[in-house]
């Protein structure tokens, strides 16, 4: 996870507030002390520290607690809506205008990932339903105008460039007038960097600032550098005027806490995380869902939008599922789907309680479903449709054919009888099945999450996960995509989690895994009544 270990100490230190016996001032400094520590380490700064200690300390008067209160949730609910506060510089995102040209111009150091980004945000909005095309003006760097076409021609994004013209603002000027003529929607200027902060660097960009007239000028920084970031966004601040600001390599980095929280200082707003190389590795940045994250409580909201994208509404799967049948067929295009919505290691994170399980950590998840996929396809179409039992010689075939082990044949076949028991014994219209087609009220849930107890619980489910590759099954437990016979809406998903996605975000913008975790048998340890002011209600036992 992005500062895995930030959050592994924060999550302890929220933890051991639950062990204590008596709250007081004692428990509050101590609390505060781990806090610190463990931003500190991840290099935010000490004097942001210092502030959001004292702001806290204002906000927790235990001596004006009214007799009753959830002291605990209360003083969790503070120290979340600091961490917010401490990333988030309350300033709007700038968003395109859809139907017009809205020009984007980058700016950044060299090595920062500024070019990979500047295809990835394309390629972002492309998604969306925008037309979009890259400037490459980075005349400076050898094999600039290489990497951006190699890169847009991976996406199926236009670019334009010159390798005979080495003024960038002539290349900037033409190539957003072509675009512009075309009705190009988002058009990405790439311009040079530089392996320092130098006049002729910023001269330039000023330059090409005034010849595009950018709607929107983004820094890209490397999140290596910590808290320095406050200076280096502040000196690019004062000769360009930048909008905002995509931070990268957060995927492997122990200071991007101290990158973040120091760009929040200089009131300019993170609008992208780079999380890796892929071109869908970029994230959107929200200060709540990055803290929600960070501690443990997940982004389900993110996850189902997630799900919506890759899933069709006609999913001929889902329709049987729904009747309570699960075929090979129908394992094999749930897994098509999921393979689409990225790493899954990336995805446990939007799950609460689930991102530090280690085995739905690193890439093993993924590779193991990879295997799955090879094996289904060496199937037969009759045995893809339960009318032709496999025999103990032909799983030799099928994994002789699918290059991997008999046992892993096995093991799938294992897997989709547990699955297959699962949503069948509900019968057609009731329990699992018909939940995951969207149908069903209160008692339809209820008597799924009797099945899910009868097979283990939330641990069963766990096991599962892990011996399967991790999001094929939970995303099939939450739907699978919208309209008749799909996913179900957001507002059913809240009533049926307990107001877990879509809702119940108030205060901190937080889940509330109350009723989700008596629902699952326990999920997240001793959960009591419903969080206060939108907190989860997880005791992080």
């Amino acid at each position: 996870m992005v500062l895995a270990d930030l959050g592994n100490q924060l999550s302890s230190a929220l933890r051991s507030l639950n062990e204590t016996t008596i709250v007081n001032e004692d428990t509050i400094n101590q609390l505060l002390k781990e806090v610190g520590n463990a931003l500190s380490k991840s290099d935010v700064s000490m004097s942001l520290i210092i502030q959001m200690r004292k702001n806290i300390k204002e906000k927790i008067k235990l001596d004006q607690m009214a007799a009753g209160l959830n002291k605990r949730k209360i003083i969790k609910q503070v120290v979340f809506d600091e961490l917010i506060r401490l990333l988030d510089p309350g300033v709007p995102l700038w968003k395109p205008t859809k139907g017009k040209s809205n020009i984007v111009m980058f700016v950044g150091l060299q090595g920062a990932g500024k070019t990979t980004s500047v295809t990835k945000l394309a390629y972002f909005y492309k998604k969306k339903g925008f037309s979009t095309a890259i400037v490459c003006a980075d005349t400076f760097r050898a094999g600039a105008f290489d990497q951006v076409r190699h890169n847009a021609a991976k996406a199926k994004i236009h670019y334009y460039g010159s390798e005979t013209e080495k003024d960038p603002v002539v290349v900037a000027r033409t190539g957003v007038d072509i675009f512009k003529k075309e009705g190009t929607e988002i058009i990405i200027v790439d311009t040079s960097g530089r392996h320092k902060q130098d006049s002729e660097l910023f001269e330039e960009m000023k330059q090409i600032e005034t010849a595009v007239k950018p709607d929107n000028c983004i820094f890209v920084m490397d999140s290596s550098i910590g808290q320095a970031a406050y200076e280096q966004a502040t000196a690019f601040r004062s000769s360009v005027k930048v909008g905002s600001i995509i931070i990268t390599k957060m995927d492997g980095n122990s200071m991007g806490g101290g990158a973040i929280s120091a760009v929040a200082a200089t009131n300019t707003p993170i609008i992208f995380i780079g999380t890796g190389e892929h071109l869908t590795d970029l994230e959107l940045f929200d200060p709540s869902t990055f803290v929600s994250k960070l501690l443990g409580y997940g982004d389900m909201k993110g996850m189902l939008e997630k799900i919506k994208e890759v899933i069709p509404e006609d999913s001929t799967s889902l329709k049987e599922i729904a009747a309570g049948k699960f075929t090979l067929r129908s394992m094999q295009q749930q897994f098509q789907q999921i393979m689409q919505l990225g790493p899954i290691d990336k995805l446990v994170q939007m799950i609460p309680g689930m991102n530090q399980l280690p085995q739905l950590q690193g890439n093993e998840g993924g590779l193991k479903l990879k295997a799955y996929i090879n094996i289904l396809d060496s199937l037969s179409e009759k045995e893809l449709d339960g009318k032709k039992p496999i025999t103990q010689k032909r799983i030799i075939t099928i994994a002789q054919g699918s290059g991997r082990h008999p046992n892993e044949v096995v093991e799938l076949l294992e897997q989709h009888k547990t699955f297959e028991k699962l949503i069948g014994k509900g019968g057609p219209g009731g329990g699992l099945g018909s939940l995951m087609a969207g149908k069903g009220g209160p008692k339809n849930m209820e008597q799924a999450m009797k099945q899910m107890n009868a097979n283990g619980g939330m641990q069963g489910l766990m096991n599962s996960l892990k011996g399967m590759g991790g999001m094929d099954n939970l995303a099939k437990m939450f739907g699978g995509g919208g309209g008749g016979g799909g996913m179900p809406s957001m507002g059913d998903l809240a009533k049926m989690m307990g107001g877990m996605g879509g809702g119940g975000r108030g205060g901190g913008g937080m889940p509330n895994m109350g009723d989700l975790a008596k629902m699952m048998g326990g999920m997240g340890g001793g959960a009591g009544k419903g969080g206060q002011n939108g907190f989860p209600n997880l005791d992080l036992d």
